[in-house]
């Protein structure tokens, strides 16, 4: 019953992550569309390819039994995401790509050193434990990224910025996987996730409390995608609020 209901929640840890991977296809429209990146912000996209490249590593069997699920799902997210990074390079400024760059060239070098030291220095234990302690840390700080976008909320009092289904499914995605870590008895996976889960839980509070609140600056109508886009850079936010305040 244990391993079927670990199963049954990795599945629905895949099912939500890939909701979450493929959220910001509009926001990569219209990137497309305009042929620029305007304001937003590529390291979040950089450090979720991380987060994906070292998740599935971990989830392999050689470094951690019975995770397969972690690997299947993480290493469809690294794909996802290394299209949305190589969009970025694309249309970004020139400034902006050598920034990029030199971030994708770090991210790609953490990746490589971790594997090749668990590959050929480490073995079992000691394996899974760099490797958990690496996949961890970066889930936590992919968890951590809406946090800004949570303080525009209290700020403006609107969730113009925080679309509810994208909070429902990160609240869902960190909930199944909290389970599915705690099924395994697998604190490198419940950890970061109840971090997630509560995280989720938080942007679901914020909706459900400011919802129907008229903020300042009020509400106005956004770029095509970007309520769907949680990784607005400030600059962003700042422009946007400042356009909504001159449109009174």
């Amino acid at each position: 019953m244990g391993n079927a209901l670990h199963f049954v929640f990795g599945v629905f840890g895949n099912a939500t992550a890939l909701f979450l991977f493929l959220a910001p296809m509009i926001t990569f429209k219209r990137i497309i569309m305009n042929r620029s990146t305007e304001q937003f912000s590529g390291i979040p996209y950089l450090m979720t390819l991380l987060n994906c490249l070292l998740s599935a590593w971990y989830g392999l069997p050689f470094v951690s039994p019975n995770n397969i699920l972690v690997s299947t799902i993480n290493g469809t997210g690294a794909a996802i995401e290394s299209v949305y990074v190589l969009i970025f390079l694309v249309f970004a400024l020139k400034k902006e790509k050598g920034k990029l760059l030199g971030l994708l060239l770090f991210v790609l070098t953490v990746f490589l050193v971790v594997a090749f030291v668990s590959m050929f220095a480490l073995h079992d234990k000691d394996r899974k434990l760099i490797c958990g302690l690496a996949s961890a840390i970066c889930s936590i700080i992919m968890y951590a990224s809406p946090l800004s976008v949570m303080r525009l909320v209290i700020k403006t009092k609107s969730v113009e910025f925080m679309p509810f289904f994208l909070s429902v499914f990160v609240f869902l995605c960190g909930t199944c996987w909290f389970i599915f870590g705690l099924l395994g008895k697998d604190p490198f996976l419940a950890v970061p996730n109840a971090f997630g889960c509560a995280l989720g839980a938080m942007q679901l509070i914020l909706y459900a409390i400011y919802r129907d609140k008229k903020g300042e600056p009020k509400k106005a109508t956004t770029p095509t995608g970007g309520a769907m886009e949680m990784g607005l850079s400030k600059p962003h936010q700042e422009k946007q609020s400042d356009m909504q305040h001159t449109h009174k």
